[in-house]
């Protein structure tokens, strides 16, 4: 059996989404937005239910898919998001106002690497979800890991980019060095002295790294 053919017998178990949820995975297939797959997404929800985070950072809002996401399975939590797109920013701003979990949510708009301190007047994070620039993964982690709790988790996205961190001839220039800068964020992250972390196979690739205590 193929892997397309394991992921829609494994879709077949994710409910179908609707109202507001359904609206953004239109609006994002239709402008080619990207969010996190269906997949992935219910991979990440299961893991912060494991986690009962309290208060997340997600660095790369795109539309706010996520966000809301989130905030619907965990009416208890604070999520702070940021992104740089203007016209994302945007709709983000419309969809978040949008859904019952507004008032939880704060949107920064700005480049992750360049918001460091005002995601620090938000306090401290239980989870750190990295979804933006892939070729920038490293930055952000080691930029963002200090307002990680103790015994936090940083989860992070695309990391097997469609496969192509296992090919080994990427005819793309472009392509290839965005490949290669991924593979390194893999390689460094999973030697990290300070982190435990596995990457699992399931939708675009999710590593998720705790925190030792």
């Amino acid at each position: 059996m193929g892997q397309d053919a394991i992921s829609q017998y494994l879709l077949s178990f994710v409910p179908e989404t609707s109202g507001l949820i359904q609206e953004m995975e239109q609006y994002a297939a239709e402008h080619g937005v990207p969010i996190m797959d269906r997949l992935g997404m219910e991979f990440m929800l299961q893991m912060l239910r494991l986690i009962e985070p309290k208060r997340i950072l997600e660095i790369g809002a795109a539309i706010g898919y996520s966000a809301i996401r989130m905030a619907q399975a965990f009416p208890d939590a604070h999520i702070v998001t940021i992104e740089r797109d203007e016209e994302r920013y945007a709709k983000a701003v419309q969809y978040i106002g949008d859904s019952e979990a507004a008032a939880r949510i704060a949107l920064i708009q700005g480049d992750a690497l360049e918001t460091g301190e005002q995601v620090k007047q938000h306090g401290t994070f239980d989870v750190i979800f990295i979804d933006a620039a892939k070729g920038q993964y490293q930055r952000f982690f080691e930029l963002y890991a200090p307002l990680l709790r103790e015994k936090g988790v940083i989860i992070t996205d695309n990391v097997i980019f469609r496969g192509l961190v296992a090919e080994e001839n990427i005819e793309n220039k472009r392509m290839r060095s965005l490949v290669r800068k991924i593979r390194t964020y893999n390689e460094w992250l999973m030697a990290h002295p300070d982190y435990d972390t596995t990457i699992f196979p399931i939708g675009d690739g999710v590593a998720v790294s705790k925190k030792k205590g």
